[in-house]
């Protein structure tokens, strides 16, 4: 009956705003009959329309988040009703409690929480009654019902907020887990690597290799398999036997006539100015080299992008064309008319006109057409295809009949090859079971249909499809064994006080005053929780992969109280201490209400809600 499931008022007003806007409504459920209340909470009823229009939500908002429609059995396999009834029941064990203690909000405090709720307001902001009454019909509910479901809801805010209300996370906790996040350690470690082996891994002869593959077996499994056959037919199948006419080749070329013929243009940027005069002396002030064009850019506060007109052809740059074509890369013409102004135009580069005939484009619209009509020939056929198979057809007889091709796949998660590289494959190999006969189904312009024919469970592969997986994996674990002996001789050492220096470990790092939650470049996640494991002085030696760690503990210290980011540190445990605790003294005193009310469900009412949703 967990009070954290969220009764607040922000809860609600998302809620009911929600539901008020029609993402879900009572009236789905047709609810008839007798059936009134599915139990009673003292003397507050939980009733049945609530139970019904509180379940349709949870069910809408499953099938939202799933993209798919959610079954009622299928929310009831997720404890979906469980959950709304135990939240049914907090609401009324919470309404009887005020009730008792005659708490209860104004008709102002309710207009208020109205006039906040966006689904009814107006363009203007306010509270619009003509879209309040009409969203209330829509969700089959009165004006007086919202409005005491509101009030109601306000009062067990007031309530449970009293509850939770001074509830400060304890002082010696604060500091507890505050000393424990924020120490601060210092260590000096050196990784040791293949390379600093004193004799090479030889290699693993068969017998060695085989025992390794048996001893871990479970790191060569392969994942569960479906052995399905399918029959399926794509565009590129039979492109080659789809017949395109000239005369549609054609038509696709007139209307890629921009396309395939491309006037000359020219690469051009464009400066307006106020005047024709200004115009013409800053252009005269670049001729002399007084000043340049992207000077006189900056001047105006614009960028060249600003002023960038792109490729344009003569008919973009009207009666500007003349002079902007006849000029060279670089040169700046003008002043010359825009829709601007009088504008300094600047050649950045000329593009000669291009023109692919006939001939060179027709490739690639056969292509283009075949592929589009091989398309449409698929999808006429499509409903053929399911008829044979409603028929009884297999898909071996489908593919004997039709232009479909049989294949065979043995899929898993992650296969991405073949037909598994289509989603829309990967989702029916996903849903597909035994029981299920074979439909067509779409797949990016072309049709299939599968089978399963058997699951094969988990099982170890055959030795021989993993020897050399297993290689790898002997020779790293035999390079961490042989190191971490040699790791083990310089760690004895380092503990009777020799310096890692003096162990021969130049490249040694020191690291100062790192958190449990830092990061240290080169060094595993696991090697550092172990040095907050070790004591002042310690020596410990990590596996990390082929390599190992060796980390002596050199300091520890209690976390900077001046630091900004211990005080943030501490502000978070404190806050988040006070809120496990109110939340922990809301579900007990809920629990306490629950208790001195009393409880009673209905089952045979609340069967009759669920039967309205089988």
């Amino acid at each position: 009956m967990a009070a954290r499931s969220g009764t607040s008022r922000i809860f609600v007003w998302i809620l009911l705003g929600l539901l008020i806007v029609g993402l879900a409504g009572f009236g789905a459920t047709n609810l008839t009959g007798t059936v009134r209340t599915v139990g009673q909470v003292g003397d507050q009823d939980i009733a049945a329309e609530d139970y019904a229009r509180a379940l349709q939500n949870e069910l809408n908002a499953l099938t939202r988040q799933r993209g798919a429609a959610v079954t009622f059995q299928e929310a009831r396999e997720a404890g979906v009703d469980q959950r709304v009834l135990g939240r049914l029941i907090l609401q009324a064990a919470l309404d009887d409690e005020a009730a008792r203690l005659g708490l209860s909000v104004g008709d102002a405090v309710v207009a208020r929480q109205l006039a906040e709720i966006s689904a009814f307001q107006g363009p203007d902001g306010e509270l619009d009654r003509e879209a309040y009454r009409f969203a209330l019909e829509n969700a089959g509910l009165t004006e007086a019902e919202f409005e005491a479901d509101l009030r109601a809801e306000t009062t067990r805010g007031i309530l449970q907020g009293a509850v939770r209300a001074a509830t400060p996370a304890p002082e010696p906790y604060v500091e507890t887990l505050t000393e424990f996040v924020g120490e601060r350690r210092s260590f000096t470690w050196a990784r040791l690597g293949p390379e600093a082996l004193e004799t090479p891994v030889p290699a693993p002869s068969d017998a060695e290799l085989r025992a390794f593959y048996e001893e871990n077996t479970d790191r060569f499994m392969r994942p569960e398999t479906k052995r399905i056959t399918y029959a399926w037919l794509t565009p590129e199948m039979i492109i080659d036997e789809v017949e395109v006419d000239e005369a549609a080749l054609r038509d696709l070329y007139e209307d890629r006539a921009a396309q395939y013929r491309q006037p000359e243009r020219r690469l051009v940027e464009r400066l307006a100015y106020p005047d024709e005069a200004a115009a013409r002396a800053a252009r005269q002030a670049i001729e002399a080299g007084e000043t340049s064009f992207e000077a006189e850019v900056e001047a105006r506060d614009l960028s060249l992008s600003d002023v960038d007109l792109g490729d344009v052809t003569r008919r973009d740059l009207g009666e500007a064309a003349d002079p902007v074509f006849a000029a060279g890369t670089g040169a700046v013409v003008g002043p010359l008319p825009s829709s601007l102004g009088p504008a300094l135009y600047r050649v950045n580069g000329r593009l000669a006109a291009q023109e692919t005939t006939f001939e060179e484009a027709e490739p690639e619209l056969r292509d283009e057409l075949a592929a589009d009509r091989a398309r449409r020939v698929i999808a006429n056929q499509a409903e053929s295809f399911d008829d044979l198979l409603a028929g009884g057809a297999t898909l071996e007889e489908l593919a004997d009949e039709t232009d479909m091709r049989l294949g065979e796949i043995d899929w898993h998660s992650g296969m991405s090859e073949g037909i598994a590289a289509y989603e829309a494959f990967r989702e029916a190999a996903r849903a597909v079971t035994l029981d299920d006969f074979p439909e067509i189904e779409a797949l990016d312009g072309g049709v299939f249909a599968l089978r399963l024919d058997e699951v094969v469970p988990p099982a170890p592969a055959p030795f021989e499809e993993v020897a050399g997986r297993a290689t790898l994996l002997w020779e790293e674990r035999e390079t961490r064994a042989r190191l971490t002996d040699q790791a083990e001789e310089i760690a004895t050492g380092l503990r009777a006080g020799r310096s890692f220096a003096g162990a021969g470990l130049e490249d040694a790092t020191e690291v100062e005053g790192v958190t449990r939650d830092g990061f240290v470049e080169g060094l595993s996640r696991a090697a550092l929780e172990t040095v907050f494991e070790m004591e002042r002085g310690d020596v410990r030696i990590v596996a990390d992969g082929a390599s190992v760690a060796i980390l002596r503990l050199d300091s520890v210290a209690a976390p900077d109280p001046q630091a900004e980011d211990i005080a943030d540190l501490r502000a978070q445990i404190a806050q988040q201490g006070a809120a496990g605790l109110a939340d922990d003294l809301l579900e007990a005193y809920v629990r306490d209400v629950q208790s001195r009310a009393g409880v009673t469900l209905d089952q045979a009412a609340i069967n009759a809600v669920h039967a309205n949703f089988q």
